[in-house]
This record gives structure tokens, sequence and C-alpha cells, in this order.
């Protein structure tokens, strides 16, 4: 598939945090405009050193890709700076449900707008996409956003950065620590946006079974190496999926192995 098919392209990344612990090797992986990609692995596979490589995060944290290389959308990601990204439609929603606490829900919404530089009229059609959305937040849209429970700092979080209008939304663990109802909503909610508005997700996933469900594609990572890789409904048949989370040693995937028809069947 030509690079012009494809709106990120990680290539052989390999990436160290303070000039000497390696936490990627290697890592390749491609996403397709209007695609829905979940990158899989346990605590410590190396899904938040991906993501933040993409979203070109790293030396923030005191870390540095040595090998490779990642574009978006025809940008070399390595060169750009993060807020040129956002800019340019990449938007990462961090681990953590970080918002402004002391800000409403709304007030932390009209942020992602008022970053990219919308008026009022365009802040106001998406806020109501947003509440469309999440109806949770538009009922609590006065309420300030650490008063609200975890699920609706969530919801808080990824809406601002929809205010951003992204072409492609990263995605950091949204899951975790959540009830299991709160997460099928998330999870609708960002297949709405893939099905009605095209847009692109990049998921990170410690939660297999949920990405395995809403996701196209899925790349599992285990100890900064890229191990499996094909689609969703493929990769929730494999008996490996499991060996990979539960630790299992009578099932061992080399490097480079990838999903096909006939491996499945």
């Amino acid at each position: 598939m030509s690079g012009t098919e494809n709106l990120l392209d990680v290539e052989g990344i390999e990436a160290i945090y303070n000039h000497s612990i390696v936490a990627l090797h290697g890592v390749s992986l491609t996403l397709r405009r209007g695609e829905v990609l979940a990158l899989l692995g346990s605590n410590g596979a190396g899904k938040t050193t991906t993501l933040r490589a993409v979203s070109n995060l790293l030396p923030a944290e005191r870390g540095k890709i040595t090998t490779g290389r990642i574009r978006f959308a025809g940008h070399d990601v390595l060169r750009t700076s993060p807020s040129d990204l956002v800019r340019l439609g990449l938007v990462q929603v961090l681990e953590g449900r970080h918002c402004f606490r002391s800000l409403s829900i709304e007030e932390n919404l009209v942020t992602g707008g008022l970053g990219r530089g919308s008026g009022r009229t365009e802040i106001a059609r998406d806020l109501e996409r947003v509440y469309s959305l999440f109806p949770r937040l538009k009922a609590k849209r006065k309420t300030a956003a650490g008063l609200a429970s975890g699920g609706e700092q969530q919801m808080t979080a990824i809406g601002r950065a929809l205010l951003s209008r992204p072409r492609l939304l990263v995605l950091d663990e949204p899951s975790m620590g959540l009830a299991p109802l709160i997460v099928q909503d998330i999870f609708k909610a960002l297949q709405t946006l893939n099905r009605e508005d095209g847009l692109s997700i990049f998921m990170a996933e410690q939660n297999s079974a949920i990405a395995l469900r809403y996701a196209g594609r899925a790349t599992v990572l285990e100890n900064g190496l890229a191990v499996l890789e094909g689609a969703a409904a493929e990769l929730r048949e494999r008996a490996d999926i499991k060996a990979l989370y539960l630790g299992r040693k009578d099932m061992v995937l080399a490097k480079g192995d990838s999903i096909t028809p006939e491996a499945a069947a």
C-alpha cells in the first residue's frame, strides 16, 4: 500500500528514555484514512511510548527516537512540533483523563476549539455534536470538571479533543478505570465518529476484548516489539492473543509475525 493511502506511517522506530532505557525495538505500523487501529499489549509493552512518539511528545518525557521515521499526512512528525501536529489534525487524548478541574465541563470543551482558532458559531456547532455523542456532558455542562465522575472526565477529555477537529484522534487507554457501561458508551461514540464522520482513530488499549470489538485492525506489542498484526475480527479468534495477556509460555510469537486468513483458520 502506498504512503498516500495511509494517514500515519511508523517505520522501524526505536525509542529510549534517559539516554539508556530502550522502550521500543523497531516498531512499524500503518493507519489508513478512515480506519480504527488498536494498539494492544500489557503494561510496559510500549503502547504509551508509541503514542507519545506519534505525537512527538517523547522529548517532554526525556525520551528520544533513535532510529526510524514517522509520517502523518505526509509530514515528518519528528520535525514537527506537537502544537503544529494538533493544527495539522493529529490530536491526542492522554492517559489519565486530563481536565482543567476548576473549569466547567463546557469550558473544558471550549478550550479545544479555541486552541485551533474556531469562531463562536463553529464552537457552538461542535459542542452540540459532542453533546449528541455524550448526553451526560450536556446535563453536567455547568459542573466543575473536578467534581465530575471519572467517566464524565474521560468523555470531557475526548470531547475537548473533538473540538480541535482532528483528522486522527489518538487515545491512550480510554477504558482505564471506568465502569463497563461507561466504556461501552465511549466506544460506541467513537464508532459513530468513525462511521458517520470518517474520523481516523488510533487507540492504545490493555482491554483487548473491547478494542478488538470496535477496531478494524490491531497491532500487538510485547516488550517493545510489534509481535502480531492483522484484522481485529481475525485476531479475536487467535488463541495466542490470550497467551500474550495471560503470560502462558507455550505460545511465543516471533518478531514480525502477521495474521493471515490461513493462519486464523
